[in-house]
């Protein structure tokens, strides 16, 4: 095993003392190609281009003097840090570090960025870190080839984002583009890079904020909220319970791609957003879209409306993870099982309708639950019941793959 390994950030401008004491008691020193030209390297150190981390990691756990791992940025931000650290390789690191990436792009910009999120997109993470940029309104991306800005402007189509595009920051080739999310498609842009994704309203917090990411505390408290918080009027699918009980089977969360069909006035699209995931809300009525996009507003989440009627609208929407189904039926249900989505919640009104979409939900491979949810309100000033509700719940799960 290596006697020492020390992890020395690089963001461009001078190493330090210590980094270049580090680098110059070094036998074996691994690194990109840019790290490896360094003039503090010794010439008599072995070199390894880091490609594979974990057979870096190998080669450096059986050697015998002294390592030196070169990293851009900050090492232990999503860096080499972790991998050199997992037990299967056994290695006590120190770490010199750097200005991260994401640090330094958000500082070309000018902008603050602990209410940022941070994602790093590879083409098998793409997809989710897309659905990030959907749902929140500024994301740091930490890009990869295959999934680069072009690629995350082509899946955002029908959502308006701003990108910041810092290319090779802190080298000679430095530069900072800022383009529309429609537009980043038309060019060709340079390994590696970090892009910065801008989308709606970004508010000041006075005081700057406790926690990094969004602030929980400037939501209301609660789930499925009464019909006041989305102006007193909701669809008879939209009941408080139905929606906690639906919410509680989806289990939507950051990353994810929710369709709600049939939103109505939008209750459970906003309250899906709450939970961090990226949601498109499908309704027909403009009114109602209307009224989903003025809740989206006050309760200061992001989504994206489509004005249409399901199945057809479906066609060009992107792949969800969970789907609630709201209005259209049987057909509607059917058409959501054809894209496979992890878990689809309906309702239905009579047990004949339950049992229709029950069944084309297990024709479709879906693991089935039904349950008869029945409310009653009461007024407590006489308590006697005020309102009564009766829905059947359904949910289609598909069954775990096999690792």
């Amino acid at each position: 095993m290596a006697d020492r390994v020390t992890v020395i950030g690089w963001d461009g401008s001078p190493l330090t003392a210590a980094a270049r004491s580090a680098l110059g008691a070094a036998t074996l020193v691994a690194g990109a190609a840019h790290h490896l030209a360094l003039p503090e390297v010794p010439a008599t150190a072995e070199r390894i281009r880091l490609g594979s981390l974990g057979l870096a990691a190998r080669r450096i756990a059986a050697h015998r003097g002294t390592a030196v791992v070169l990293a851009d940025g900050d090492p232990g931000f999503f860096g080499v840090v972790r991998t050199l650290r997992a037990p299967e390789f056994g290695l006590e690191v120190e770490v010199v570090p750097a200005v991260s990436a994401v640090a330094a792009a958000f500082a070309r910009a000018g902008m603050p960025w602990d209410d940022a999120q941070v994602v790093v997109a590879h083409p098998r993470t793409l997809r989710r870190a897309v659905n990030v940029c959907r749902a929140h309104t500024k994301v740091a991306v930490l890009t990869s080839p295959g999934a680069g800005p072009a690629e995350l402007g082509l899946l955002l189509e029908g959502v308006h984002r701003t990108f910041v595009i810092c290319e090779e920051l802190g080298t000679d080739r430095e530069q900072v583009t800022v383009v529309t999310s429609d537009k980043a498609a038309d060019h060709t842009w340079r390994d590696p890079n970090v892009v910065i994704v801008i989308g709606g309203p970004v508010t000041a917090v006075e005081g700057g904020g406790w926690i990094a990411g969004r602030d929980p505390g400037a939501e209301p408290r609660g789930w499925a909220l009464p019909a006041e918080a989305y102006g007193g009027v909701l669809g008879e699918g939209e009941t408080d319970l139905l929606r906690a009980a639906q919410l509680a089977r989806l289990g939507p969360r950051v990353g994810d791609l929710v369709w709600d069909i049939g939103s109505g006035s939008g209750a459970f699209a906003v309250e899906a957003a709450r939970c961090g995931a990226a949601v498109i809300a499908v309704e027909l009525d403009p009114d109602a879209c209307a009224r989903t996009t003025a809740a989206a507003r006050t309760f200061g989440v992001q989504l994206q409306v489509v004005q249409g009627t399901a199945p057809h609208i479906l066609e060009n929407l992107p792949e969800p993870d969970v789907v609630r189904v709201g209005g259209g039926g049987a057909p509607v249900v059917s058409a959501v099982a054809d894209r496979r989505p992890q878990c689809i919640v309906a309702h239905a009104a009579t047990r004949d309708e339950a049992e229709l979409i029950g069944r084309d939900l297990s024709e479709h491979g879906y693991e089935v639950e039904c349950a008869l949810l029945q409310s009653v309100e009461l007024d407590t000033r006489a308590w006697t019941e005020k309102e009564r509700s009766v829905a059947f719940l359904l949910s289609g799960r598909l069954p775990e793959r096999a690792p």
